[in-house]
């Protein structure tokens, strides 16, 4: 299929250095009359057959095409024995054509240089030694051994050594990624510094880096609504055309003039611009570590009133942080801190790890307990020095004979009426204090909330199934003023429902885990940090490999503007027309050359909406720094 395409963009590249070399030929008048007719008409024939041909296929299919109206201008000029412009309009179409297989070599540019990231051998710990092995030979669960320099050739998990990895060829992020055992790396990306083993776990067509590609391909192929829009435009229009062209010659008995309006108003200029517009677009955002699955999902955005969003794991981390200390009695912070840290030290439960990690932070050296028992749900009571800790909620403590005073209990309350939990400390019989902790927020969610907003976003609305505290207090950080909190995962596509509309485009931003079915069920649905989850690819109609939210902002402004772009093709066609048919109609050109100048006037001006639409390649998207470090 390939070949036959690049066959077929030969063809047309020689035809139309023919046409001109023709043009050129009549023009200077090198042949006698008689020669250059000939050559004329046996060219323009030979030219005419591609469009003849495409004509017929579309009509076989119902469809009215531009090739129509083409056909019909090349017929009108064998009957006026207008054979110059029949050379023209052959040119114009073959110059359309070369532009359009132009843009489908351009849209897969960024496939091609993401193809180029694909090694071809890699190595694998066998036994004890390293050897070289084609990438086809890798099975799951090898070892497999990246140097310095060196491409990931699959997905898996680090199993041994530290390094630094650039993984902009499929999140965009300038900076590379700290990599050490137990983390996650990807396909295609590459070690900048130091080593690794990895154990496989993806291989081929299973690898994010494959997947991705398959995407952009798709995506590529696939028209946006704009385009349809295009279509149906053509199908009146040509009609309209036809008709108006027939009662101009019923009119005017005038053959020359019907051929001139016919080739004015030959609309194949938009018929590449357009598309030539969103696949840039497309193309672009793929660099950037945007996957856009549809040319209408790019125009959706720019028709988007309402952004619904899941709170846990797009708005914050989906994890604890310490917000605050409280220390009572006679205890102080360094001894709380030790006595916390060391007491979360053995414990799987989010809060101990938060608390645990804040005082690694603060520089406090954890001790191991000397006795540790975690009650689920609950806490946990250790031995240290000697005493009885207890860590864990307010009722255990008590039940566990803590004391807790009625100054204590109103300053834990107070705390937990912000929408923040709690995590006290008890020791010795007494309450040494308390841990406040929180959903971690992403630090770009408030600055990509009110950009959004600048963007033509009306409402924002906050979909959680945590409390109503905690959503209260979540959005008022981020300048959210609409939410919902305590919902199941059914009250939200509940919820979404509400909100969808034919007048606009409804939005959901997920995490793309477990709100898949929020995403599928919006107009559009963005899933963030795509890098690695299967379901997040697969959920999203746009994917954001990075989790950042600013990269929804930086696409939906890369929307605005390729809708920009299009209209102002449209504009850049009606103008050009309007000229064309005052001139034809004006009188303004002597009759027996009319023809010739409207073939000319077309084919000059096709490139002006074109070129309009060629500025995307050159549009730059800001790729936002990741804000968890990855």
């Amino acid at each position: 299929m390939m070949a036959k395409k690049i066959r077929m963009a030969d063809v047309d590249k020689a035809l139309f250095a023919v046409l001109v070399a023709v043009l050129i030929i009549h023009y200077l008048g090198i042949f006698s009359p008689a020669a250059d007719s000939a050559i004329l008409i046996i060219i323009a024939a030979i030219a005419t057959i591609p469009v003849i041909v495409e004509t017929f296929k579309s009509l076989r299919e119902r469809k009215i095409s531009i090739d129509l109206l083409a056909s019909v201008a090349l017929v009108f000029s064998f009957l006026a024995e207008e054979y110059a412009s029949a050379v023209f309009i052959n040119l114009m179409l073959a110059s359309a054509r070369i532009l359009g297989d132009y843009t489908e070599n351009r849209s897969r540019r960024a496939i091609e240089s993401l193809l180029k990231l694909k090694p071809k051998k890699a190595k694998i710990k066998l036994d004890g030694n390293v050897i070289e092995v084609e990438l086809e030979k890798i099975k799951k669960g090898d070892l497999v051994v990246v140097g310095l320099g060196d491409f990931v050739p699959v997905d898996g998990t680090v199993v041994e050594g530290e390094a630094e990895v650039d993984q902009s060829s499929l999140t965009g992020e300038s900076l590379p990624v700290e990599k050490k055992p137990g983390d996650a790396v990807f396909s295609s990306t590459v070690a900048v510094s130091g080593n690794l083993i990895i154990r496989t776990e993806k291989i081929g067509k299973e690898t994010t880096f494959e997947k991705i590609i398959a995407l952009v391909e798709e995506a590529a192929a696939t028209k946006p609504a704009i385009i349809t829009i295009a279509d149906r435009f053509t199908t009146w229009y040509v009609l309209l055309m036809l008709a108006g062209s027939a009662l101009i010659y019923l009119l005017s008995q005038n053959l020359a003039l019907v051929l001139a309006v016919i080739l004015v108003v030959c609309a194949d200029d938009i018929a590449v611009a357009i598309p030539l517009a969103f696949l840039a677009s497309i193309g672009h955002a793929a660099k950037k570590g945007v996957i856009i699955k549809g040319g209408e999902f790019l125009e959706g955005l720019g028709k988007a009133k309402v952004i619904v969003a899941d709170k846990t794991g797009t708005l914050t981390f989906g994890r604890l942080k310490v917000d605050d200390v409280f220390v009572f009695g006679n205890f102080k912070k360094e001894d709380l801190l030790l006595l916390a840290g060391s007491a979360s030290f053995l414990s799987s439960h989010p809060s101990a790890k938060a608390i645990s990690k804040y005082a690694q932070r603060q520089g406090v050296k954890l001790v191991q307990p000397e006795k540790f028992e975690e009650y689920s749900g609950k806490g946990s009571k250790l031995t240290f020095k000697g005493k009885e800790a207890i860590t864990g909620k307010i009722a255990f403590l008590e039940e566990s004979g803590i004391k807790i005073t009625e100054h204590q209990s109103r300053d834990i309350e107070r705390e937990k009426e912000k929408g923040i939990s709690t995590t006290l400390i008890g020791y010795g019989g007494e309450l040494a204090g308390f841990f406040t902790l929180s959903d971690e927020l992403r630090p770009e969610v408030k600055g990509a909330v009110s950009e959004l907003k600048s963007l033509g976003i009306e409402k924002i609305i906050m979909l959680t199934g945590d409390n109503e505290k905690i959503a209260a207090r979540v959005a008022e950080e981020t300048g959210i003023t609409d939410y919902h909190a305590n919902l199941l995962p059914e009250d939200k596509l509940t919820y979404l429902k509400k909100y969808l509309s034919k007048d606009y485009k409804v939005i959901a931003i997920g995490d793309g885990v477990n709100d898949a079915a929020l995403l599928n069920a919006a107009d559009i649905g963005i899933a963030m940090g795509g890098i690695g989850a299967d379901v997040t690819v697969e959920s999203g109609d746009i994917v954001l490999m990075q989790d950042n939210l600013m990269q929804a902002v930086e696409t939906m402004r890369l929307a605005k503007y390729t809708e920009k772009v299009a209209k102002q093709d449209f504009g850049i066609w009606a103008v050009t027309n309007g000229i064309g048919l005052y001139l034809v109609f004006s009188g303004f050109i002597p009759a027996i050359i009319l023809p010739t100048f409207a073939a000319a006037f077309n084919f000059v001006t096709d490139f002006v909406p074109i070129l309009n639409s060629v500025r995307l390649f050159g549009l730059h998207i800001k790729s936002p720094k990741s804000s968890n470090g990855k």
